[in-house]
């Protein structure tokens, strides 16, 4: 009798989801290695294999896994970011496994390098320029405005600023400059860390695009509409509903768009999430990740009866899974922004969400006592509320009451920040 088959996920010290892949593998019997920078121990009570890995270090760290795992060690890799979607490709091509293309991914990790490849493909995009650290911004004109600020390393919406005219890119240039100059990013010292992306503001609502390409071919598992206007001048993510409101000339562009744009990236094996707007019907790729969703927002696919997890790691181990029937009704998450810098003094109001009918869940990430820092400095999240409804309307009224009744009070930080 054959051995079951085992996948491989990396996972970085701060990610959510051990528990959630572990589940979802048990479920499907199949073997998990976990591969991550804490502790092995640290996953013993899940039931899995843990490799403490430097992720790091690249180069160091493929070699280390794919020494520790050997020929047939598993029958696929499964990357959960940005950086650890890159080793998952290196490893999986090491190792004879199905995965993707090491260099696409690599091109996901910088914004500028992912620009040139959807270019070259011909994929719809904003228009851009490259903004050297030893560039002003003045070198930039005549420019269309608005644009917007990027760095080309960094995720979440961090140090992503709106200008719309020559001034605000002025100081939207130096604020994010200052941003990169005291960050702690592992990717500190790539040449691309400290510059700068500046492309042309694009109009039109934001979608996110979760999908999986299976040897070549797209799979699209939601599309999930964004209903807060981002316009900035910063672009903190709030919403997310699905199944999409959108109408059906622009959900077809949408998926041909994400397909496109996962194609060019070389993203054949694995998971796809990625951001577009759509103006006219027509979309346009903000970012491409060769990752699923983030955080804790996968859970809005169980409200669904679709486990994401169970699909990723099915994916990873070349297995389909068993067809099931189309979901009913609507789902979405809130993420729960962070208004104003400062240290969190206290947090009322979680029963009166989780009383909310159509709230699922409400799972707070910050605590009593925490630092907390708004964008474009901060990248992180009080928390998230998951609810279910009948279409995506109610599912958006029940988000936007339940986040309401969440009151955070925050004192300032004693040193002041912009």
């Amino acid at each position: 009798m054959a051995a079951p088959p085992r996948v491989l996920v990396l996972l970085p010290s701060t990610s959510y989801r051990a528990r959630a892949f572990a589940e979802a593998a048990d479920r499907l019997g199949i073997g998990l290695v976990v591969a991550s920078e804490v502790s092995a121990e640290v996953f013993e009570p899940l039931g899995c294999r843990a490799l403490q890995v430097d992720l790091s270090s690249p180069d160091a760290a493929v070699s280390e896994l794919t020494r520790e795992l050997g020929p047939s060690g598993v029958s696929g890799v499964l990357g959960t970011d940005e950086l650890t979607a890159w080793l998952a490709a290196r490893v999986a091509e090491r190792l004879g496994v199905p995965g993707n293309e090491p260099d696409g991914v690599a091109a996901t990790r910088d914004k500028r390098l992912m620009r040139q490849r959807l270019a070259r493909a011909g994929v719809p995009g904003p228009r851009w320029r490259v903004l050297e650290p030893d560039q002003n911004a003045e070198t930039l004109l005549p420019l269309p405005f608005p644009v917007v600020v990027k760095p080309p390393m960094l995720s979440g919406s961090q140090g992503v600023i709106r200008a719309n005219d020559e001034f605000e890119l002025a100081r939207a240039v130096a604020r994010t400059r200052a941003i990169l100059d005291r960050h702690s990013s592992p990717n500190r010292l790539d040449p691309s860390f400290s510059r700068l992306l500046v492309e042309n503001y694009l109009e039109g609502r934001e979608v996110a695009v979760e999908g999986m390409a299976r040897h070549g071919s797209f799979e699209l598992l939601a599309i999930f509409d964004k209903p807060d206007e981002l316009v900035g001048p910063f672009f903190e993510e709030t919403l997310y509903v699905t199944p999409t409101r959108l109408p059906a000339a622009a959900r077809e562009s949408v998926v041909d768009v994400a397909r496109r744009a996962a194609a060019a990236l070389g993203i054949v094996h694995g998971p796809i999430h990625a951001e577009l707007r759509v103006h006219d019907d027509r979309a346009s790729v903000l970012e491409v990740a060769a990752r699923s969703i983030g955080g804790l927002c996968s859970r809005a696919f169980d409200s669904l009866g679709a486990n994401l997890e169970e699909q990723l790691i099915a994916l990873a181990a070349d297995r389909e899974m068993p067809p099931r029937e189309p979901a009913s009704g609507a789902a979405g998450v809130i993420m729960l922004p962070i208004a104003k810098n400062g240290v969190v003094r206290a947090i009322t109001g979680v029963g009166l969400a989780e009383a909310v009918a159509g709230v699922e869940e409400v799972a707070l990430s910050t605590k009593v006592g925490d630092s907390i820092r708004a964008l474009p400095e901060g990248a992180s999240y009080l928390g998230f509320v998951f609810a279910k409804g009948p279409n995506p309307a109610s599912v958006e009224t029940t988000l936007r009451r339940a986040a309401g009744c969440i009151q955070i009070d925050v004192s300032p930080l004693l040193n002041r920040v912009r």
